[in-house]
């Protein structure tokens, strides 16, 4: 007898202190909860709702995606980019669907959202999934420096630049801004052996509507800086307190995502746990679709 799995997705705008904030739905709610925080500032849930949500659903998961305010597509031109509003946002979600507990998948910037919201609200979170995500700002901006200095010995043009940023202030938007640059254009965030699978995720992204609806805020990382006093930061000690008052946390990383030192990916297995860690090979920042089959057997093994 087969087995067919029913999965149902819920668009809804919910109304945010005058504001639409964008929540799509999938699965049944009767499954555990879970809640995509994307990353940024200036992202959005998109390449994640296009290749993976619904999967996740699949696996007897309620999905909740949202595009954070102001960001993607919760426009808001009074949006003030601090992580008190990504609290409230994700506040107002537990309210509209009435959850009790659920939880977070952080993917990059998400992952600062997600801990620093647990250790405020530790009893609304079952656990913590931290894909790919940020814990420590400065040692990545310092790996990525670093890294790049060595690999171009010579190369004047760039470590010209690297030398300019290097004499910004560390907590601007210029500094985190053009560290991340210089990331993207060194293929710090691509798998180095695309598969035949992530090539057909990446190209149906790109020809869907969730790739026409790729909105990016270029003003959130400058009203981010400007607003948000806790803009440099370092989590392992949220993340060492979230631990020992009981919340379980979870951490899938890329073995080849170029923005974290090998000194990182063994601070952040030593936190959660051998058996509450994974790294993935051939796989990069965007690890859901660059080993979605591993990325979601993981989640389904740690959480189910």
């Amino acid at each position: 007898m087969k087995l067919v799995i029913l999965s149902f997705f819920f668009i809804m705008s919910v109304f945010v202190n005058g504001q639409n904030l964008y929540i799509k739905t999938y699965g049944n709610k009767k499954d555990k909860t879970i809640i995509f925080i994307h990353g940024g500032p200036s992202g959005n849930s998109t390449l994640f709702e296009s290749t993976t949500a619904q999967k996740l659903a699949n696996q007897g998961f309620y999905v909740l995606v949202y595009d954070r305010r102001g960001e993607g597509r919760s426009a808001d031109l009074n949006a003030t980019f601090t992580y008190a509003e990504a609290f409230q946002d994700i506040n107002v979600i537990y309210k509209k669907y009435h959850l009790t507990k659920a939880t977070l998948l952080a993917h990059s910037f998400g992952g600062l959202v997600a801990t620093l919201y647990t250790e405020k609200y530790p009893k609304n979170v079952n656990a913590l999934v931290l894909a790919g995500a940020l814990f420590s700002q400065q040692e990545t901006y310092d790996h990525i420096l670093n890294s790049l200095k060595k690999s171009h010995k010579g190369d004047s043009k760039t470590l010209n630049k690297i030398s300019y940023v290097e004499k910004l202030d560390k907590n601007s938007a210029g500094y985190r801004k053009h560290c991340f640059e210089l990331a993207g254009d060194n293929d710090y965030f691509k798998m180095p052996n695309p598969t035949k699978k992530s090539k057909k995720l990446y190209a149906d992204y790109e020809a869907s509507q969730f790739f026409k609806n790729n909105i990016r805020n270029k003003n959130a990382p400058l009203l981010f800086y400007k607003n948000e006093k806790r803009n440099n930061i370092d989590t392992k000690t949220s993340l060492k307190k979230i631990k020992d008052i009981g919340v379980p946390i979870y951490a899938i990383y890329g073995k080849d995502d170029g923005v974290f030192s090998t000194s990182q990916i063994n601070d952040i297995k030593n936190l959660a746990g051998e058996n509450h860690f994974a790294l993935l090979n051939n796989c990069s920042h965007y690890l859901f679709v660059d080993q979605q089959d591993k990325f979601l057997s993981h989640i389904e093994k740690w959480l189910k």
